[in-house]
């Protein structure tokens, strides 16, 4: 299957060798490994990837699962989206790989795949654990797994923790519902080194992707928008919580991040400036998210490139004064 897809965040297969019993197939070298090792397997003495980094390699795999789901033909459904099968080059370029336990997707009429239910546990979408019906939507759960344990720091299931939590979404769950306990999903290491308002919108994220109705869920290409975004994101002093200033009240949090420059932010990129390559067109679309009282508008102009998105809050915790609004590209 593999040597039929080609795409820039798809790891290339070079070729194989085949002696008596033994197959091999050969891939292309990719120097820093795999994402679990800088995220989950931080070696002593490694600094932990920075914001901005971690946001481009979440962008970046969800744009292998986009082109998988809707440009290959046809879709294909990866089935064993994490960490450990993100790989990444020297300049942190994420790559997929692993699609021992890929399949094709629902063609036609047909909604779903039924299959014996193969993963990793703490990955797997619920419909799929429980019923063997396959969708992209499950890759869609899954992708919303491994965003929050970039986000987090921490495994999708760590029996070494309390059991509160040691499942990661069982944990996270009640914490999206809550504003005031949003900086304490963050990874530690990140030492607050990160813009409060690109939290909260990753979070937002990360939560539609792991609603328990599948079809709520959003699209990966409404979810390569809004990261996409996310990753050019730089890093405001004023907008960042530092490390001294974890616990601060959520009022101080919402006026130290309701001033700065608005135009601090970089635009997104064109369809055209996404690896060379054209982005499916996105319908317009709405959606909701867990986040109380919170919706997360993605919206596209008439040539498919990201046009709005929005991030509705109506809660009195919310981080800022004014609608946490991710600044578009000019229509």
């Amino acid at each position: 299957m593999l040597s039929l897809l080609h795409h820039p965040n798809l790891v290339n297969l070079i070729g194989y060798c085949a002696e008596g019993d033994q197959r091999v197939l050969v891939y292309e070298y990719m120097p820093l490994g795999c994402l679990e090792d800088h995220l989950l397997d931080l070696a002593p003495g490694k600094n932990p990837l920075e914001w901005h980094i971690r946001m481009k390699i979440a962008a970046g795999a969800a744009r292998g699962l986009e082109y998988l789901h809707d440009e290959a033909n046809p879709p294909v459904i990866y089935r064993d989206f994490k960490a450990s099968n993100i790989l990444l080059d020297e300049e942190f370029h994420p790559k997929l790989s692993d699609f021992g336990l890929a399949r094709h997707g629902p063609v036609g009429d047909k909604s779903h795949v039924s299959t014996r239910v193969m993963g990793t546990y703490g990955y797997c979408a619920p419909e799929y654990a429980m019923t063997g019906q396959l969708t992209t939507r499950s890759d869609v759960y899954s992708f919303g797994v491994v965003l929050l344990e970039i986000i987090t720091g921490r495994r999708a299931v760590d029996n070494a923790r309390p059991t509160s939590e040691q499942n990661l979404v069982s944990w996270a769950q009640p914490l999206f519902k809550d504003r005031r306990k949003f900086t304490q999903m963050a990874d530690p290491l990140l030492e607050g080194k990160y813009p409060i308002k690109g939290l909260y919108q990753a979070l937002a994220v990360a939560a539609m992707c792991l609603q328990e109705e599948a079809s709520t869920r959003p699209l990966m290409g409404d979810v390569v928008t809004a990261l996409e975004h996310l990753a050019t994101q730089n890093i405001d002093p004023e907008k960042s919580l530092s490390t001294h200033e974890t616990t601060m009240p959520i009022n101080q949090a919402s006026e130290t991040t309701a001033e700065g420059d608005e135009n601090s932010q970089e635009p997104l990129p064109s369809s055209t400036e996404r690896d060379g390559e054209n982005c499916p067109d996105v319908v317009p679309r709405e959606v909701s998210s867990p986040l109380e009282d919170e919706k997360i508008n993605i919206n596209c102009n008439e040539d498919g490139d990201p046009a709005e998105i929005s991030s509705t809050a109506q809660n009195e915790h919310d981080i800022s004064n004014e609608n946490a609004d991710l600044k578009a590209l000019p229509t």
